[in-house]
């Protein structure tokens, strides 16, 4: 499977390395399986949660509806797609999700979310933790900058850029957005992210106030400190930075790109979520970086899930996905309110 451009595609590739499209999918390949000329996929897609599709022919089909019932019961948010034109000149992909019952005549707050990887990419899929927002009476943005999936290497590569083009590339998508949505607040804005996201979460809060609150979850604050502990390969940290501590200069390269290193200039409250068995993100990168925010008197909370791993809000035990949702909700809530 691979990303192309924000949905997903199964490819076939023969001894001699001659790629062939077999589905080309609107939405997410999340598992296939194929047997002569009938693929069976298990797809993602905007308007349904995991169903089996078959594939025979060319032509597909879903073969389930195993999920029909439980979202007949709900309202949703559709995500809208909006282009923004990055600082640089390349058009980014963006979508915003406009709360169910929606009213043009209401100011909303809106929520930057931000993926993770970076090797990541959004589209136009039912994404769980959005809808909980956005029945919350939240709009909610999400975009692909730089560094992301699905547009070629020379997009994705942020390499010892970390904090630069895709902070300019998320800033100009809030901008944009700002200017095409008049029902958005923009004095009722929040942030949050995970992973790469969490990283990201963590540097905004230390480049801009126009954010009143954050959500940060299993991120990355010191690159010093995670280059010697990630269970994600040594060589890692190196590649994505450009460093490491023994270099000539390496040490000020890593903190450069350290949101610790910013700390003292953030005003954001920030709720920090960590697993305390994340051994990719480790907890003592939201414990440094909560830490800091709370000696400098800015409002923080710090939540850890014992038992959990960095895949907490993906495959976590239901209950502690659930206080997960609610602990986010809660803190947008206390410092953002709901729609007016």
């Amino acid at each position: 499977t691979l990303t192309e451009r924000t949905h997903s595609q199964l490819v076939r590739l023969n001894p001699e390395g001659a790629c062939e499209v077999v589905v080309d999918a609107p939405g997410s390949i999340d598992a296939y399986a194929a047997a002569g000329d009938t693929i069976l996929t298990i797809e993602l897609r905007r308007e349904a949660l995991q169903e089996v599709y078959v594939y025979a022919g060319g032509a597909g089909r879903p073969a389930t509806t195993l999920n029909d019932d439980a979202l007949a019961e709900r309202d949703l948010s559709e995500p809208e797609p909006f282009t923004v034109l990055s600082p640089d000149g390349t058009d980014l992909d963006a979508w915003i999700l406009r709360p169910p019952g929606f009213e043009p005549s209401k100011r909303y707050p809106a929520v930057l979310t931000i993926h993770g990887g970076p090797r990541a990419a959004y589209g136009d899929v039912f994404f769980h933790q959005m809808q909980a927002m956005a029945g919350r009476g939240y709009v909610i943005l999400i975009s692909n900058p730089h560094g992301g999936s699905g547009r070629g290497n020379a997009f994705a590569d942020i390499r010892g850029k970390y904090g630069t083009i895709d902070y300019d590339d998320l800033m100009a998508v809030v901008d944009a957005a700002l200017e095409r949505y008049p029902f958005i607040d923009p004095d009722r804005l929040g942030v949050i992210g995970g992973s790469y996201g969490g990283f990201m979460t963590n540097w905004i809060i230390g480049h801009t106030d126009r954010f009143r609150a954050a959500v940060s979850q299993r991120s990355i604050s010191n690159w010093i400190h995670k280059f010697c502990t990630t269970d994600i390969g040594y060589y890692f940290n190196k590649d994505q930075i450009g460093a490491t501590p023994w270099d000539e200069g390496g040490q000020e390269k890593m903190w450069w790109h350290s949101p610790l290193g910013y700390a003292d200039r953030a005003k954001t409250p920030t709720l920090f979520i960590h697993s305390e068995q994340d051994y990719r993100c480790w907890l003592p990168e939201g414990i440094q970086m909560f830490t800091a925010l709370r000696y400098l008197g800015v409002p923080s909370r710090l939540v850890m899930f014992r038992g959990e791993n960095h895949e907490l809000s993906r495959s976590g035990k239901p209950k502690h996905r659930i206080r997960r949702l609610e602990e986010i909700v809660s803190w947008f809530d206390k410092h953002l309110a709901p729609a007016e």
